[in-house]
């Protein structure tokens, strides 16, 4: 496929955040785009009032005549959350109109730049957009592919017409990581997930490794001591806050709400909160100084950068209320937000609503689950985000919930979730899942608002 003859695009799956940074990507190339997803959703209706359009039934009269002709010059991307079943797909399967995976075409898109890839089971989504944000600080033109809309671009996709560089997220789910060929890549963290797709962590390793072993010979794996372990690179450059490393900050602070770390007579300040992306904007750090960009300007990117939408993200900051949203759905990201809340505001009661996102997940790491949740003072479970799964019998929030010790806890409906914020008072309420909790953080936010 030459990405240069293609007129026309068709997504299936249009609405998910990395085929949406795909369709922006190709419409503002002249392309003309159009797609299916099963959810109208605020970025989905965005697309359209940027040119796309997008139909929320699957019908085969809705696909755009060029794409069901199988022209040359027409393209169909899809996303591995598609269901088998769907009419669409099987139209495509049934002509053979070949399907790339959104992987396949950000491996055919990389293939020209120098690509710097940023991988891990946590932790890439906020390290990929601070590295594209101190990029493009620092005056490096650069095309970014984020996996969440980042609050400094208002967007998935940064875009500059003469970059030379792009930053992607290197997603392990389904080894979609291995299309790619970095320059320089990123592994934050190489926790077990996915063991749906790979069935023990061990697995998960190799795959990471194979990633690993597709970086240019001249090129540099940045990562963390432990990791360095587990996956041998010959130019392999490491960072932690706690262990010493390569890169290890010689202090790390808490002043008012806000981060202050000092590397190599670097004096950093954080414009945003949580421990957890401090270690992620120190592996930032390292990317721009093997760069070589200007320090001054490193740190002032640092400083200025926004974070990214539903990462630890704040909808309400008062003396006496606040309320987060963070996307954290693995046990690991869990204990990393909380801690980082619990750090931020040591005298308050802290009340998290989790959503848990699939039943393979949710059976697979239950105790580190409970774990996690068990720090909170207050922890309320909603019932478990299926996606892309069908029901595992016996794996249930009410299973969690019997096995976390939070001192307050309880199960509710999304139906009389409002009802019970509106019913109650809080001192730190989160909100946390990967599902369509995020549909209620508007209401959540805007119901606080009115106590405060």
């Amino acid at each position: 496929m030459n990405l240069k003859e293609v007129s026309s695009v068709y997504f299936l799956g249009i609405g998910g955040i990395g085929m949406s940074a795909l369709a922006r990507y190709f419409i503002s190339s002249g392309c003309k785009v159009a797609g299916y997803d099963k959810t109208k959703t605020a970025l989905t209706q965005t697309l359209e009032k940027e040119g796309m359009i997008v139909h929320y039934e699957e019908k085969i009269d809705a696909i755009p005549i060029e794409i069901k002709e199988n022209k040359t010059n027409a393209l169909v991307i899809y996303t591995p959350a598609i269901p088998k079943d769907n009419i669409e797909y099987q139209f495509f399967i049934n002509n053979n109109i070949r399907l790339y995976k959104r992987a396949e075409v950000l491996g055919l898109i990389t293939q020209n730049y120098f690509t710097i890839a940023v991988a891990g089971t946590h932790g890439k989504t906020t390290t990929s957009s601070i590295v594209a944000h101190v990029l493009n600080e620092c005056g490096v033109d650069c095309i970014a592919f984020l996996g969440g809309i980042s609050l400094n671009f208002n967007s998935n996709l940064l875009l500059n017409n003469n970059a030379k560089t792009v930053v992607v997220e290197a997603d392990e789910f389904d080894r979609s990581f291995l299309t790619l060929s970095p320059n320089i890549a990123i592994v934050t963290s190489i926790d077990a997930d996915h063991l749906d797709i790979y069935g023990d962590k061990e697995e998960m390793h190799k795959s990471y490794q194979d990633f690993v072993n597709k970086i240019d010979e001249k090129g540099v794996l940045i990562t963390k001591p432990s990791i360095k372990e587990k996956l041998k690179f010959k130019n392999t450059t490491t960072y932690d806050l706690n262990f010493l490393a390569d890169y290890l900050p010689s202090e790390v602070k808490v002043e008012n709400g806000s981060y202050f770390l000092t590397i190599n007579n670097d004096k950093i300040k954080l414009g945003f909160p949580g421990i957890h992306n401090v270690e992620n904007a120190l592996g930032a750090y390292v990317v721009a100084k093997k760069l070589n960009l200007d320090s001054i300007k490193i740190i002032k990117a640092l400083e200025s950068y926004a974070g990214v939408k539903r990462r630890f993200e704040y909808h309400v900051k008062s003396p006496n209320l606040v309320y987060i949203d963070d996307y954290a759905h693995h046990p690991e990201e869990l204990r990393m937000c909380i801690s980082s809340v619990k750090e931020l505001y040591p005298d308050k009661i802290i009340t998290g609503i989790f959503q848990p996102h699939l039943f393979s997940r949710t059976r697979d790491f239950l105790d580190e689950f409970a774990a996690s949740l068990s720090v909170l003072d207050e922890l309320i479970l909603l019932d478990i985000y299926p996606a892309r799964e069908l029901p595992i019998p016996g794996v249930t929030s009410q299973l969690l919930l019997e096995k976390a010790t939070a001192k307050n806890k309880k199960l509710l409906t999304k139906s009389n979730l409002l009802d019970y914020i509106a019913a109650n008072e809080f001192e730190v309420l989160l909100t946390l899942g990967a599902g369509d909790i995020d549909v209620f953080v508007e209401p959540i936010a805007n119901c606080l608002k009115n106590k405060v």
